[in-house]
């Protein structure tokens, strides 16, 4: 597997974002440059990602597709469409995004995330970015989430047969699917039914760590890689065994400090798992 960031970390040109990933260990990246941004621009990152040995795990949207509001719906599709182009122009493994709330908050948690009518809007819009974009070398993908579909790889297993388009497939998030005691104290098993059911269409993934804090209820807690209780070498080794060229992207971090703090620690516990620069 390949380790990298969601972190451009701090740089002033093309040519330092790749030298200080690659001082990182990183040989897979996010893309840093958005597709309403100067086609200059976008070609200047590109070709230094590809002198440097970097692959381009993701091109991320995070943009709420199915806003209740038509004009910020639209705007946001057409957005979700020029990414996905933009990551088949990068040859990148994926975009990535979350299906959208139904609530204010773009990736929030509300009852009527899990409706019919949810799914439904969730299958055509997949189906609408796809067809809009028609790529060829790249996938559109959704982050599973603990409070919007996919929650789980038998979810996500049901919207691949449901959109039923060649170019959908996983994007593989397992610390966001830790949303129950049942998949928290049996991560191990959880960790290979996702690897079965989902296989070869896992085209990215992140890493995280998840900690059950002792007060009551249940709080599962999102933390940084080793600062919770999650099996994380048992979860990249069975991604690793999918594809030896998966990327495993660190995120929700920080700092630049707390990337490199992550990312050591990462190096020492992936030991012979991941390639290196």
């Amino acid at each position: 597997m390949r380790l990298g960031t969601s972190s451009p970390l701090r740089h002033e040109s093309p040519e330092e974002w790749v030298e200080k990933q690659r001082e990182l260990g990183c040989t897979t990246v996010v893309f840093p440059v958005q597709s309403n941004e100067p086609e200059q621009k976008i070609l200047a990152y590109k070709e230094a990602a590809e002198k440097g040995g970097l692959s381009i795990a993701e091109v991320g949207i995070w943009r709420n597709a199915l806003a209740a509001d038509e004009a910020e719906r639209r705007a946001n599709m057409d957005y979700c469409v020029e990414q996905l182009r933009l990551a088949d122009f990068l040859h990148a493994r994926c975009a990535v995004n979350v299906a959208g709330a139904f609530g204010p908050v773009w990736d929030g948690g509300y009852r009527e995330n899990f409706t019919k009518e949810a799914r439904d809007k969730t299958v055509a819009m997949v189906r609408e970015i796809i067809d809009r974009a028609d790529v060829h070398d790249t996938y559109f993908t959704l982050e599973p989430m603990p409070w919007m579909i996919p929650t789980g790889p038998k979810e996500y297993l049901e919207l691949l047969e449901a959109v039923d388009r060649d170019r959908f497939a996983v994007h593989m998030d397992i610390i966001n699917m830790i949303n129950s005691a049942e998949r928290y104290f049996h991560p191990e098993e959880f960790t290979d039914e996702c690897a079965e059911l989902l296989g070869k269409r896992i085209r990215s993934c992140h890493i995280k760590d998840v900690h059950l804090d002792p007060r009551y209820t249940l709080r599962l807690e999102e933390c940084g890689p080793g600062e919770g209780e999650f099996p994380l070498r048992h979860y990249v080794s069975a991604m690793n065994a999918i594809d030896p060229d998966m990327p495993v992207i660190l995120e929700h971090l920080h700092t630049d400090e707390e990337y490199i703090r992550f990312m050591a620690y990462l190096k020492e516990e992936l030991n012979g798992l991941y390639k290196v620069v």
